[in-house]
């Protein structure tokens, strides 16, 4: 029993030992698991990001082409209303699933940054459905649209933890 006992403390080391190394495997397991999982929805996001803003700016770049056609824009291949509506039909239902989806997986930033945005297009669609011809109040609307994207680009950053990034502003002609 003596040489029992003298093995005991080596034994409880080895259990301790054992124990300790499990939960550490499990603990490092649980940490990669997590991060993984983060990198993925990351990359979910950022999908769902990018196709909201790709599905807009479709909306976007018709609107500049019928601005064109109504002496607001230098856009040089105009467009009238008439031809535009079913493009801006069809951008409208492309936008609609997105914007389901940035709704459910996007940060309440980005969403509203979003919804910030597509207000802002859809007063630029009012002003041309108006068929105004403004160069100077659609400059305007044009300045609002690219802020919110820019805001909008900034929030979808922020919420990646992504570096800044370029604008992507084109300087626009002075005779305007």
């Amino acid at each position: 029993m003596s040489s029992f006992l003298q093995q005991l403390p080596a034994l409880i080391g080895v259990v301790i030992g054992a124990l300790g190394s499990y939960l550490a495997v499990v603990r490092g397991d649980r940490v990669r698991f997590r991060r993984e999982q983060e990198a993925r929805w990351d990359e979910r996001r950022l999908t769902v990001y990018a196709e909201w803003a790709q599905a807009l700016k479709r909306t976007v770049s018709v609107d500049y082409r019928v601005a064109a056609h109504l002496g607001n824009d230098p856009h040089p291949r105009p467009l009238s209303p008439q031809q535009a509506e079913p493009l801006l039909a069809e951008a409208q239902l492309a936008r609609d699933p997105h914007g389901e989806k940035l709704i459910m997986l996007g940060s309440p930033a980005v969403v509203g940054k979003a919804q910030e945005w597509v207000v802002t297009v859809m007063e630029m669609e009012r002003f041309l459905r108006e068929g105004r011809r403004d160069p100077a109040a659609w400059r305007i609307l044009l300045d609002r649209q690219r802020d919110g994207r820019d805001r909008y680009y900034a929030a979808v950053r922020e919420d990646l933890a992504l570096p800044p990034g370029h604008s992507g502003r084109l300087p626009l002609p002075a005779e305007m």
